[in-house]
């Protein structure tokens, strides 16, 4: 009897996917630490691993609702919704200073590069620059014609900084002229804005676009993004000025490389997006989402070399030891055939428990890290005509696995034309017994759901072929015409030359 073969697990490339430096960086971190945040009237500080605020400020007497840290780390300005601006250090609790001027929501604050002054944006159109030593008002611009929603200094000149309106427009402000000297139109309501460190180059967001504006040479456009499905949100620079991130309503974050301003990494959050920000060197990402979760996420470190003696193994020599002794007339050669080890699934397999060896494959630590193995076994059992065996007789608990399978990978194109027919089976077993649990119905009604779509999209790409086909048939027909014509041609006027 033949000895048993393996299952052949077929190799199922994701299309499209490209492993590149960028993939690798932006990888590189670990599974996040989700804090649950309320909008509420304090300001709460983290520790890099802390599960814990280490500091909190709760002297607000309404929501705040933006913060920001002084270059050095000592001072922290906050806004809040019932107009006030409030300097705290960040070794105290009480506020050091506290700036009364706006009438509504205070959604911007900033400091100025000499680290004395303070700039706020509010819902009342304003813009002020307050003075730290002094705690006074410097001056107010009224150029914005709606909410002021976002703003950033400038790190190099502490005399301009930009601010963002819903009225569509970006406006670079110098103190010295107590006016605008660049306006720009975004043509969305601005949500965000971020100038790069050298002061050149001015990013905005709004609606689905992030455009770069060249402020050299007086706001003109550079680029314009439309990556987004939706409102893009927040904007963030790495700490190298080579990667632009921007974050969405479409609960994405999207990676930019600023020499071609395309797309080279992209992360996928559990909800929509509202604020973003990279910590030195990289080394944290933090997300805000309208799921009250605030999402940080660190690198990993890199793996320390083992410092301890390493135990002396055999020399080469050893191994290699009568490799290329000749046979002699009078000796007698010995082959021991090499024991093959079976995977848990190959030996159920090899012993006809169908039903087992589907249950292996379908254990969460093999369908989520190597859904291959599971749809290779599928095929295989298919193969043998008993599949639909393995697959009926089970209890809720057994079927609820095998639809949340389906259900994950049924809209893979690689997965597609094996798990279709692995899903029709399951429909037709069972169909009859649908009712007797909510939970398996509610996926039950799902899954026919996909399959429905699923062959909709297949026979869309079929009709498509078809017409290419057609086309393509027309192209060679047309081609094939024209060169017997041309050699008809030719062909009549050397007759008429010889005649």
């Amino acid at each position: 009897m033949a000895g048993y073969k393996p299952v052949a697990i077929q190799a199922f490339p994701v299309l499209g996917e490209k492993i590149t430096q960028d993939t690798l960086y932006w990888n590189n971190y670990k599974p996040p630490y989700n804090y649950a945040v309320t909008a509420s009237s304090r300001i709460h500080i983290y520790g890099r691993y802390s599960q814990e605020p280490v500091k909190t400020f709760s002297r607000f007497k309404d929501t705040a609702y933006c913060a920001t840290f002084r270059q050095d780390g000592r001072l922290l300005v906050a806004g809040s919704e019932d107009g006030g601006v409030q300097l705290f250090d960040i070794s105290g609790r009480a506020p050091l200073r506290q700036f009364e001027g706006h009438t509504k929501a205070v959604h911007t604050v900033d400091f100025t590069a000499d680290k004395y002054h303070v700039v706020s944006g509010a819902d009342d159109y304003t813009v002020k620059l307050w003075d730290i030593p002094n705690a006074k008002e410097i001056l107010t611009f009224k150029e914005h014609s709606d909410y002021v929603r976002c703003g950033c200094a400038s790190k190099l000149n502490p005399d301009l900084f930009v601010t963002g309106s819903y009225d569509h427009t970006v406006k670079m402000f110098d103190t010295r002229t107590n006016k605008s000297v660049i306006s720009v139109e975004h043509g969305q309501p601005v949500e965000s804005v971020l100038l790069f460190p050298s002061g050149g180059l001015l990013v905005s967001a709004g609606g689905r676009y992030v455009k770069v504006w060249d402020m050299l040479k007086g706001g003109q456009l550079l680029v314009s993004l439309k990556n987004h499905h939706k409102t893009v949100t927040c904007l963030c620079l790495s700490s190298s000025g080579q990667r632009l991130l921007s974050g969405s309503l479409d609960r994405k974050v999207k990676v930019y490389s600023t020499t071609s301003y395309k797309v080279v990494h992209s992360f996928d959050y559990a909800a929509s997006i509202l604020s973003l920000a990279l910590a030195h060197e990289d080394e944290t990402i933090v997300v805000g989402m309208t799921n009250g979760i605030l999402s940080v996420k660190h690198r990993k470190s890199e793996a320390k070399k083992d410092s301890l003696p390493r135990r002396r193994r055999p020399a080469y020599r050893t191994f290699i030891k009568g490799k290329n002794y000749m046979k002699q007339r009078d000796d007698i050669l010995i082959n021991r055939p090499s024991k093959k080890h079976l995977e848990l699934y190959d030996r159920d397999l090899k012993n006809f428990r169908i039903s087992k060896a589907l249950d292996r494959v379908l254990e969460p630590s093999c369908t989520i890290k190597t859904p291959e193995i599971t749809v290779s076994i599928i095929k295989e059992l298919n193969r043998r005509g008993v599949l639909a065996n393995a697959l009926a007789g089970r209890d809720e608990k057994e079927i609820s696995r095998v639809l949340n399978f389906l259900i994950r990978n049924l809209s893979q194109p690689r997965f597609a034309s094996v798990l279709i027919n692995a899903a029709e089976i399951v429909i037709d077993i069972y169909q009859p017994v649908i009712g007797q649990s909510p939970v398996v119905d509610k996926k039950f009604l799902l899954l026919q759901g996909l399959v429905e779509k699923e062959i909709d999209y297949q026979r869309e790409l079929l009709e498509t072929l078809g017409m290419m086909d057609m086309l393509f048939a027309t192209m060679t027909r047309k081609e094939s015409t024209s060169m017997l014509q041309h050699a008809s041609d030719g062909f009549l006027e050397n007759k008429k030359i010889d005649s």
